[in-house]
């Protein structure tokens, strides 16, 4: 998948000014890191304003491997792997189809985390995408902040899986499923790990950790079991009621195969956002222990791991459930292999294992989207920015946290059925296809003649051709949704299928909006220049202030 520089394993491309266990700023002051008198610690020589390795006390690092590959894990895997089976083969046409499209969609996320993999060791603090395009796009400057704060703090991440876990978790406990109750359980979800990863930061760790490790011990019993089924093992027969599948003889294995390119198209847009996720520990990596060596381990294992749940769970599947069945109910493949072989009285079991597994999806949500609100504040960027930076009261970006949980409330509680709700969960998704672009083709430029100012030599590297797949699997994220669909088949009821597209880039301009009447507008009427500094704050963690220089006069902080 990827190769090695000669650089060593652990050594981030971007080194601290001192250590960050011992870092103060008397000391550094004396030993000249820090302005003696504004407290600045200076960001490094090149031109750009992020290269500066992160200054996090070291016992604020509290994720090992196994936090990392459950951080990924539990964020890839969430209700899709239950059902999307079915909405795959309904594009494919056939079984084998649908595995290759399963192979191509594994491909496609191996690709995308060899390149997050190569930024991670290149640039090891937390912020993900927002750390690695401010690194790429330097000009003009905060921009990329800006336009990439707008969707970071406000787009409810959380909404759709509050709402899914709702329904489920009823549904396990035989309560009507309406509206209002949905929404309100998945209000109480949300404030449950609002609350565990911001006042209780160790269990909460420990609590998505476990959910993962159940998570995990589902998928293998699955797979298990529809081996044993499919092997004729006893115990493990399927209903004599329901019709037995005949999916792997190779007749059958390619029978109704559709090769027309709608059909692939739609297939795959459903398969590679099956796996999104794989980036998710960069957006926590200054929470991370030696996260160069760590990243490099991690991304890799939770990748195999949800490659392998994936395949695996559909063969299990497809042992069970024939092809009929799982074209014609109109239901979840998972409901289908747990009715034919153990009875539709397992039904509350099945749902109570979705909304376990969502909620810890909606752990690993919250826990990397409230790093990502507190860098941004670390930035300086927003307003209130030392509010979103702090750690206090509880060793936890709280108020980041909380940034993200009423966003995705408010989304959740106000969002109607129907097309509002489904084009609340694309406008979720397609930005991160505008962002993978700007960063697998800004790491191509980084080899490039022209970038060699940049000098980016991290310990890990993406080969070439993998950040081309990359890049060109995204192109076609991105160019998909604009493309108009068959007669008679539609995305939304009375929305155009291009909505969320047309709102993406709008919320993207906002952002160019924020960033111009902030930096240039009002600094320009008012006749000072903005300058950014580094500052440590109580807590050990450093962030960002701007001071405003007038012309021929002392600098104020904003």
């Amino acid at each position: 998948m990827s190769g090695e520089s000669s650089s060593s394993e652990t050594a981030p491309l971007l080194r601290a000014h001192a250590s960050s266990s011992s870092y103060n700023t008397a000391a550094a002051a004396k030993q000249g890191h820090v302005d003696a008198e504004t407290g600045a610690i200076p960001t490094s020589s090149g031109s750009g304003d992020t290269e500066l390795y992160d200054n996090v006390p070291e016992e604020k690092r509290q994720l090992g491997i196994s936090s990392a590959i459950f951080l990924i894990f539990n964020r890839v895997i969430g209700t899709g792997v239950f059902a999307a089976p079915s909405i795959i083969l309904r594009s494919s046409g056939s079984v084998g189809m649908t595995f290759i499209m399963w192979i191509l969609g594994a491909l496609v996320a191996a690709a995308g985390t060899a390149v997050f993999v190569e930024f991670g060791t290149g640039i090891p603090r937390s912020g993900g995408e927002k750390t690695y395009m401010e690194y790429l796009i330097r000009r003009p400057k905060y921009i990329v902040t800006c336009v990439y704060a707008v969707y970071g703090m406000g787009i409810g991440w959380m909404a759709a899986s509050g709402i899914v876990f709702g329904e489920y978790f009823l549904h396990a406990l035989s309560i009507p499923a309406t509206p209002l109750n949905v929404r309100i359980t998945g209000f109480l979800s949300l404030t449950f790990c609002l609350v565990i990863h911001g006042v209780f930061l160790k269990w909460g760790i420990r609590l998505q950790n476990a959910l993962g490790f159940f998570k995990l011990i589902v998928l293998v019993l699955i797979a298990a079991s529809g081996v044993l089924s499919l092997a004729g093992a006893p115990g493990f027969e399927i209903g004599a009621e329901y019709e037995a599948p005949d999916n792997f003889r190779w007749g059958k294995f390619w029978e109704g195969t559709d090769l027309s390119a709608n059909a692939f198209v739609t297939g795959m847009y459903n398969v590679i956002w099956s796996f999104i996720g794989y980036s998710n520990a960069n957006y926590a990596l200054s929470e991370v222990r030696d996260p160069v060596r760590t990243i490099k381990r991690a991304a890799p294992l939770a990748l195999l791991f949800v490659a392998c749940a994936y395949l695996s769970v559909n063969i299990a599947y497809f042992a069970v459930v024939s092809k009929a069945d799982m074209l014609g109910s109109g239901t979840a493949a998972a409901a289908l292999f747990f009715r034919n072989l153990y009875g539709p009285a397992t039904s509350r079991i099945l749902s109570a294992i979705i909304a376990m597994s969502t909620l810890a999806n909606n752990l690993s949500i919250l826990f990397s989207q409230g790093r990502v609100n507190q860098e941004l504040g670390r930035e300086g960027i927003l307003p209130f920015s030392s509010f979103f930076s702090s750690n206090k009261p509880f060793n936890a970006p709280l108020a980041g946290l909380f940034a993200q949980w009423l966003v995705s409330v408010v989304t959740m509680l106000g969002a109607p059925p129907g097309d509002a709700y489904l084009f609340i969960v694309n406008l979720i998704s397609y930005p991160l296809a505008l962002f993978n672009i700007i960063i697998s083709g800004g790491l191509l430029l980084l080899y490039t003649p022209t970038y060699k100012s940049y000098d980016w030599c991290p310990p890990f590297r993406a080969y070439k051709p993998v950040v081309v797949f990359f890049f060109f699997s995204n192109v076609f994220l991105a160019v998909v949704p604009m493309i108009p669909p068959l007669p008679g088949q539609t995305v939304y009821e009375h929305l155009p299928y291009w909505s969320h597209v047309a709102t993406a880039i709008a919320i993207g301009f906002v952002g160019v909006v924020y960033w111009f009447v902030a930096f240039r507008w009002i600094p320009k009427r008012k006749g000072y220049t903005l300058e950014r500094e580094t500052v440590l704050q109580d807590d050990g963690v450093s962030r960002n202030v701007f001071r405003r220089i007038p012309v021929g006069g002392a600098y104020t902080r904003e």
